[in-house]
């Protein structure tokens, strides 16, 4: 069993800010941003308000010239319309810089929900992107069409979406433009739940290759977990190379149903180049011990050091589905083998005195400052209250 003192206290973290402070309770901020160019400081932030899960209220951009040291004034980005089949829904991502082409590529989700019931976006959500600003195009893989826009999917019956801002594309090798989905299995016409919980998914990784200024998409086999061991089925994967030819994905269980199981993350370790991926496992420590992790987001991300890196939560007991949502953790990846270097691991937050236990330290998002080469981290410390969400969405520098 893991205990507490596995975690060096917050060693790595340089500080922590509020980045945009909530306007009070009834309401929570999560925010995050990224680069929009391939080379120098320019930065766009997104500030979203939610008073319940998975719904934004409204959306801000904001544009940054210094490295994120100081704002313009916020521009309204919609993320909701009334229309006449019922609410449209819009989930925006980080931009991503494809490092090879050197072009921004900001993905989404959207769909219209007949009763803007969130679940309804399992049948409905499909992804969309642009390429440095140009015209919108939804994500389709060879073969496919706007309503079947992967194999397996019929856009009204099961859908697909892109996990929380973990789930963040990556470049191979080749140039490929490699993004983590998840997708909703239908079974009769209905979608598939085997495991009993809340929803169920499987994963898997569109590759995206160029053809000029396009992206020509193709789809790696479905990653599908066991009804048994995890009653959500393989949720937001995360992915990076660790090597030339290795991608490894982790991913979200969870023992919401089954709560004598063990809540873990999961892997699967590509060796070509993230084309197929075996049957997941639990993932481990590198010296072969278990941890236990609640159903939440994480994100690897590979340092121009040249290190792997982890950000998630690991809890010192066995969790019940998503909670408790802290510690929240940093550690190094072993390259080689695939598993978590213990030795490395360093808490970053946790609850803290007097605070409500349902405090959730996830939903965040992660890059490299390019001047102090630290990892920032955009992390939200919310409380979501049945009677009203509260929470300020920070920034926080970790040293590597």
């Amino acid at each position: 069993m893991l205990r507490r003192s596995f975690l060096a206290t917050a060693a790595l973290a340089r500080g922590q800010e509020t980045f945009f402070r909530s306007p009070g309770k009834g309401t929570a901020i999560m925010a995050h941003a990224y680069y929009t160019r391939a080379a120098g400081v320019e930065m766009r932030s997104i500030e979203q308000r939610w008073s319940k899960s998975d719904l934004i209220d409204v959306s801000f951009v904001r544009t940054s010239a210094d490295n994120g040291r100081t704002w313009s004034a916020p521009v309204t980005e919609p993320t909701g319309e009334k229309r006449a089949t019922g609410t449209w829904r819009k989930h925006q991502r980080a931009g991503f810089i494809d490092p090879r082409s050197k072009r921004l590529i900001e993905f989404w989700m959207e769909a219209v929900l007949p009763s803007d019931d969130p679940l309804e976006g399992l049948r409905n959500y499909s992804i969309y992107y642009k390429i440095d600003g140009g015209p919108t195009t939804q994500l389709i893989a060879r073969g496919g069409d706007s309503l079947h826009p992967l194999p397996g999917l019929e856009l009204g019956r099961n859908g697909v979406m892109l996990g929380d801002n973990g789930s963040v594309p990556i470049t191979a090798p080749n140039g490929d433009v490699l993004v983590p989905v998840e997708m909703f299995p239908a079974k009769d016409g209905k979608l598939f739940n085997p495991g009993g919980g809340y929803t169920w998914s499987d994963t898997a990784v569109a590759h995206g290759r160029w053809n000029g200024p396009r992206l020509e998409w193709t789809l790696s086999n479905i990653v599908q977990g066991d009804p048994a061991r995890t009653t959500r089925g393989m949720v937001e994967p995360t992915i990076a190379f660790v090597d030339s030819r290795r991608v490894l994905m982790i991913m979200r269980g969870s023992n919401d149903k089954n709560p004598k199981a063990p809540g873990v993350k999961w892997t699967s370790l590509s060796t070509d180049g993230g084309k197929t991926f075996p049957e997941p496992k639990p993932w481990t420590y590198d010296d072969g011990s278990a941890f236990f992790s609640p159903s939440a987001c994480s994100r690897l991300i590979t340092h121009s050091n040249g290190r792997l890196y982890w950000l998630g939560n690991i809890t010192p007991e066995n969790p019940r589905g998503n909670r408790p949502r802290f510690p929240f953790v940093f550690g190094e990846v072993d390259k080689t083998t695939g598993l978590l270097r213990r030795a490395t691991m360093r808490e970053i937050d946790t609850r803290r005195a007097g605070e409500d236990e349902i405090l959730s330290l996830s939903n965040f998002y992660a890059h490299e400052d390019r001047e102090s080469k630290e990892i920032v981290l955009y992390m939200t410390r919310l409380f979501a209250h049945t009677d009203g969400w509260l929470g300020d969405a920070m920034r926080y520098r970790i040293r590597v």
